[in-house]
């Protein structure tokens, strides 16, 4: 019996693609969609008629769910529920997590159950539209993968400005930030578990099999971009409060630095070329450089306090490579808003629309001599090194789900006997 089966991306058209995907706070990925899988077929022999009809409603609610949802998952609009008659992203993460229990039955214990099945998935950022395996372990993976896209998806919603009642600019509030980071951190939590846990599980010609989407840099790119975007979310609330010093804020944007530096390490090698990949890779680049500028503003401004005339021209250099990043992200951002699927950047809020007025200003003020003697190249090689601080932010705990208990006592009987007729 074949492990994998591949279809190239120019066999059929399944893959639904939008042409564009409105404004985007939270870079989520395409949806992987799950293929129809018949269950009787491979377990009649092995398992009850019970467990198997509960596998089979299970991921059967699943397929519709994700199908109705794949076309509205980057709308931005707030919603409860979707035109199709009510799978909003809560609940089809619900039904992920309602059929993971079961779906780890078949993976007890090493039973050979775990190649009965071929579960096929609908790619997004692969060349091949669609990737099917014998394997419930790819099943987990890809579950893990949705369910974290999900979660990438709803912090997206939380982070769009809302037109406030009082008739300022639209701004989001500090209750749907801190949501926003509970719900990111979940989502890295879900990548963090299948990294760790479920890719070792998989034998290296499946994980050679496995689609760009799946693979181990993208996995920990998204994790590590969710990180970030909690991190910049943090920096953003270090900014409204009058309580959070310079050093704290440096630090946050020091870190921002690295988990975003880490994601593009984590995908450089990787073949994102098609379609959402290169966005994505887009995306983590902006992200990166619009880090850098935040952080280079705030080691500007704490080495300026400094009493020497080295600490000053050292803050100067320091807010001149912020300005140059800033500008660089200006254009990044560009680019990724113009990859297909096309979007729009929401209104400026949070740490952006404040670095954005302050970093221009206060590098004029401090930089007090002709700037046309300031190359681009020139800033760069002069600017100090930014401070090493160690990550604070990890992704949240997350552990498989005990098997359900619907696998005990005669079924599991049955499936023993099943394999002794083999």
């Amino acid at each position: 019996m074949g492990c994998f089966v591949s279809t190239p991306k120019d066999s059929g058209g399944k893959r639904r693609r939008p042409g564009n995907i409105g404004e985007v706070a939270v870079f989520v990925p395409g949806l992987r969609i799950p293929k129809p899988v018949d269950f009787s077929e491979s377990l009649d022999d092995h398992l009850c008629k019970s467990l198997v009809e509960r596998l089979s409603a299970l991921r059967t609610r699943i397929v519709v769910m994700a199908g109705q949802e794949a076309p509205t998952i980057t709308r931005t609009r707030r919603r409860s529920a979707t035109q199709h008659g009510g799978s909003t992203l809560g609940d089809l993460l619900q039904a992920l997590e309602d059929y993971l229990p079961v779906l780890l039955g078949l993976v007890k214990d090493g039973s050979p159950l775990q190649h009965k099945v071929q579960f096929t998935w609908i790619n997004q950022e692969d060349e091949s539209e669609e990737v099917g395996m014998y394997s419930a372990w790819y099943e987990v993976l890809s579950v893990l993968h949705l369910m974290a896209t999900l979660s990438l998806s709803q912090a997206n919603l939380l982070l769009l400005p809302r037109t406030s009642t009082d008739g300022y600019l639209p701004k989001v509030s500090e209750e749907s930030r801190r949501s926003a980071i509970d719900i990111l951190l979940k989502g890295a939590g879900y990548l963090d578990c299948a990294v760790r846990h479920v890719l070792p599980q998989l034998p290296p010609e499946h994980r050679r099999d496995l689609p760009v989407d799946l693979a181990e840099g993208v996995l920990r790119a998204l994790c590590l971009q969710a990180l970030g975007q909690s991190v910049d979310i943090q920096l953003g609330l270090a900014i409204d409060s009058t309580k959070a010093t310079l050093a704290v804020k440096r630090r946050l944007a020091c870190e921002m630095v690295k988990y975003w530096q880490q994601a593009q390490d984590n995908i450089t090698n990787l073949p994102l070329a098609n379609g959402w990949g290169e966005k994505h890779r887009f995306y983590i680049k902006w992200k990166y450089i619009e880090a850098k500028a935040a952080a280079y503003y705030y080691h500007g401004l704490i080495l300026d306090e400094g009493n020497t005339e080295k600490s000053h021209g050292m803050a100067v250099s320091a807010l001149q490579a912020a300005d140059e990043y800033l500008k660089e992200s200006k254009r990044a951002c560009e680019a990724f808003n113009t990859a297909v699927p096309i979007s729009r950047t929401p209104p400026l809020w949070g740490t952006m629309k404040y670095l954005s007025e302050k970093i221009p200003k206060d590098t004029s003020m401090k930089v007090r001599i002709n700037r046309d003697l300031y190359t681009y190249e020139k800033i760069m090689e002069t600017a100090p090194t930014l401070p090493d601080f160690a990550l604070a932010l990890k992704p949240d705990e997350y552990q498989l789900p005990d098997v359900d208990s619907s696998w005990n006592h005669e079924n599991v009987n049955k499936e023993q006997s099943g394999n002794n007729k083999d």
